[in-house]
């Protein structure tokens, strides 16, 4: 059967929801620990982030595709893989998601709700760190998608655990996650002044991966359903 659009809406919801809970949560956590060692403290975000993301993707994937991520939905519709109607309910849900996975991290940790972040990511380099990090991640969604389909929860959490370390900017790739991130005055925040430029170099990599992949792979659109892991499932 195909799932319906609230199912597919809530999976997304909830599957961004836990992983902004892991995002900003390993940092709290790591941050904590590490006695004041940046390293370990990224490290521990590292290996958190990308555990979840395999776990979450095995999820929620049968559900909705798990993008839990702005750029992967606008891709996958600009590829046909779903309507364009569906994209503001995915969009919105994994943004309200990422919302409300932050909130729920700094309730674990005693603190409040919602604080704005002071922690500066700005400047070219670390627009283009994003435009990389985005740019690789699609990369890998769309190239396991059409030729090894099983393994892409896998590659994503280990792209993701990689990107941390080799992009100044630890990889965000991801616009629901960014603004999200705005709201956490902690390890993993990025000022709401930054956001913008993040997203933008984000949505870029993005499409210049599509374009890509659909030049190497001519046949694309026509898995493009199956992104990360199919849709439906049969009953």
């Amino acid at each position: 059967m195909r799932f319906s659009l609230y199912a597919r809406f809530t999976a997304e919801f909830v599957g961004t929801a836990f992983l902004l809970m892991a995002v900003v949560g390993s940092g709290i956590m790591g941050e904590r620990l590490a006695g004041g060692n940046v390293a370990i403290a990224l490290l521990a975000n590292t290996l958190a982030t990308g555990a979840a993301l395999v776990a979450l993707i095995l999820t929620f994937g049968p559900i909705s595709g798990a993008h839990l991520n702005p750029a992967v939905t606008l891709a996958d519709a600009w590829q046909r893989g779903i309507g364009w109607v569906e994209v503001p309910g995915y969009v919105l849900a994994q943004i309200f998601g990422a919302c409300l996975g932050v909130a729920c991290a700094h309730l674990m940790f005693g603190l409040s709700l919602f604080s704005p972040s002071r922690h500066s990511r700005s400047g070219p380099s670390m627009i283009f760190s994003e435009f990389i990090a985005t740019f690789g991640l699609m990369s890998v969604i769309w190239g396991c998608s059409r030729l090894r389909l099983s393994v892409v929860p896998f590659a994503v959490g280990a792209y993701i655990t990689a990107a941390y370390w080799f992009t100044a900017s630890t990889s965000f790739a991801n616009p629901a996650v960014t603004l999200a991130r705005a709201m956490t005055d902690t390890f993993s925040g990025i000022r709401p002044l930054d956001a913008p430029g993040f997203i933008a170099g984000q949505l870029i990599g993005a499409g210049a991966a599509t374009v890509l992949f659909r030049w190497l792979v001519p046949a694309l659109p026509t898995v493009a359903k199956d992104i990360l892991v199919s849709h439906s499932t049969d009953a």
